[in-house]
């Protein structure tokens, strides 16, 4: 028997039987349990702070303050620092996908996500990781490619060694931990390692806050590697 408790879950959408489905699926599986249900951004915001859940499923289009407001409310907030946030939307669209990560989303899924897919994206952000639909990183990757001039300044990058230059690339094509490893030959502690200093020197939040670091930089210039998780 699993004595770890369980990751606690808040709901956030402004359809209620949608919620209700979704709390279903989740309060289902092991180790995981719905803490409470939002229908706007500003509740959102108030529950979580109330509420310190270990994982926000956030819809982006709601009523009262939208969902990339109410991540980045969460997002600024010292208390909310383990707090981390699965956007689930029906929308792909470029302004979204960026938007929701600028704001400090770990997870990007669509609603046609499998439930499967789901709980994956819950247990792997709850572990630090991040997880985004293949074609959001497919297009968001084609975005800065097509257009360099949206780029920043790549300076910020310099407090990098080369080596975490590359691996840092490999993140923004979606590799995975496994795949980094792989392609470099080197392993999966050497990739933590780099990946753990990158974050220190970045002051990133967490993976995903990398992969935008990456493409500010203009460091992808590659297409996506296959897997859309990221370890």
């Amino acid at each position: 028997m699993n004595d770890a408790p369980a990751i606690r879950v808040l709901l956030v959408d402004d359809d209620q039987l949608l919620r209700r489905s979704l709390k279903i699926a989740i309060d289902h599986e092991d180790g995981l349990e719905v803490v409470g249900e939002a229908a706007t951004g500003t509740e959102a915001a108030t529950q979580a702070r109330a509420l310190r859940p270990d994982v926000v499923l956030m819809d982006i289009r709601m009523p009262g303050g939208n969902g990339i407001e109410a991540t980045q409310a969460i997002t600024d907030n010292a208390e909310l620092s383990e707090t981390r946030v699965v956007v689930l939307t029906m929308f792909e669209l470029d302004e979204y996908v960026y938007g929701a990560l600028k704001a400090g989303a770990s997870a990007f899924l669509l609603k046609d996500a499998t439930p499967e897919r789901l709980v994956e994206a819950i247990r792997r952000v709850n572990e630090g990781e991040s997880l985004f639909a293949p074609q959001v990183m497919s297009r968001l990757v084609e975005r800065y490619v097509a257009a360099p001039r949206a780029r920043a300044d790549g300076s910020r990058l310099d407090v990098l060694t080369e080596r975490e230059r590359e691996v840092l690339g490999l993140v923004a094509e979606g590799l995975s931990n496994d795949e980094i490893a792989m392609r470099l030959v080197v392993t999966m502690h050497t990739v933590k390692a780099h990946i753990g200093a990158m974050k220190s020197k970045l002051h990133a939040r967490d993976r995903a806050q990398l992969v935008i670091a990456a493409y500010e930089g203009g460091l992808s210039g590659g297409s996506p590697g296959r897997s859309s998780a990221t370890r």
